[in-house]
């Protein structure tokens, strides 16, 4: 199935935007090749309201979601998951306006690290990071006029979770679902496995509008996440191509498959392509000694 990115967004710095009944989106001027215009944060309620994702430690930010919240009560600050662009702003909305701060948990890997392995990721982790309340699946919370359900969804960071807004067909999909480009999964913090079962767990939802972390709405989700769901096993199989016809590091696959990428994001391609390979060594298709690595050297299973 064709997978066709939607870039063209307005991130409209410094006020609010309707994209749902009830629902306002304020993206963060924080900008970046990973960040796409900045950070989504979005608002949810008429009178006492729910702030999802709050984003970045950021002054500016901090002063829009205040001036769009204005003078109505906040009950919940719901996030997503630990990465520096979604939680760390959570502790200075909850000091402005007594919320209490829910998540699935504190920051951690998908995996140990194994001996001699250095996390590339610890400087977009927020360690922090302590919710009031932890959120397990499927948990519903109430609040005035809306309800909010926990989707758990590892793979981009393992206590990512979605959040649905219960009787809408909305579903804020942080950083798992985006229109704009494929989300980064990443060892150790993210594993490609569990980012595979997650998107079929949102395949089967049905959810008619998603609402992302960056980036502007997914309108079609279904056909849309199939789509990334193929382009996942395109990826896939491009790397045992290039396996098969001799790369035998990800330098090398990176060098082929990413070739028309910004450089600046070869990095964490190289990161995407140890995801999949993680995962065809625990199914047997890829070889290489002892554990998968970044520097590791890959081979063909007959």
């Amino acid at each position: 199935m064709a997978l066709k990115f939607d870039t063209s967004f307005d991130p409209s710095y410094g006020r609010g935007v309707t994209v749902a009944p009830d629902v306002l989106r304020v993206t963060a001027p924080n900008p970046s090749p990973f960040t796409f215009h900045g950070t989504n944060s979005y608002i949810v309620g008429r009178k006492m309201l729910a702030v999802i994702d709050p984003g970045p430690d950021d002054d500016a930010h901090l002063k829009t979601l205040l001036e769009v919240i204005a003078d109505r009560p906040v009950s919940h600050i719901f996030v997503s998951h630990t990465h520096r662009d979604h939680s760390p702003l959570a502790a200075r909305l909850k000091q402005r306006t007594g919320a209490i701060v829910l998540a699935e948990g504190p920051h951690r890997p998908a995996r140990p690290l194994r001996i001699g392995e250095v996390n590339p990721l610890d400087a977009s982790a927020d360690t922090a990071f302590n919710p009031d309340v932890a959120l397990a699946d499927d948990t519903v919370v109430k609040g005035d006029g809306w309800a909010v359900r926990t989707v758990l969804t590892p793979g981009h960071a393992a206590n990512h979770a979605a959040f649905a807004l219960e009787g809408t067909g909305v579903l804020f999909s942080a950083d798992h679902v985006m229109a704009w480009a494929t989300s980064i999964v990443a060892p150790p913090d993210g594993a490609m496995a569990d980012y595979m079962i997650s998107l079929d767990r949102l395949i089967e939802r049905g959810d008619h509008l998603l609402l992302p972390g960056h980036g502007g709405p997914v309108t079609a989700p279904r056909s849309f996440m199939r789509g990334l769901k193929s382009h996942r096993k395109m990826r896939e199989r491009a790397i045992l191509e290039r396996i098969r016809s001799g790369d035998r590091t990800i330098k090398d696959m990176v060098k082929a498959i990413y070739r028309d990428t910004d450089p600046r994001l070869h990095g964490a391609a190289g990161l995407s392509v140890l995801a999949h390979l993680e995962d065809l060594v625990a199914r047997g298709q890829v070889s290489t000694d002892g554990d998968p690595a970044i520097d590791g050297i890959f081979t063909p299973v007959p």
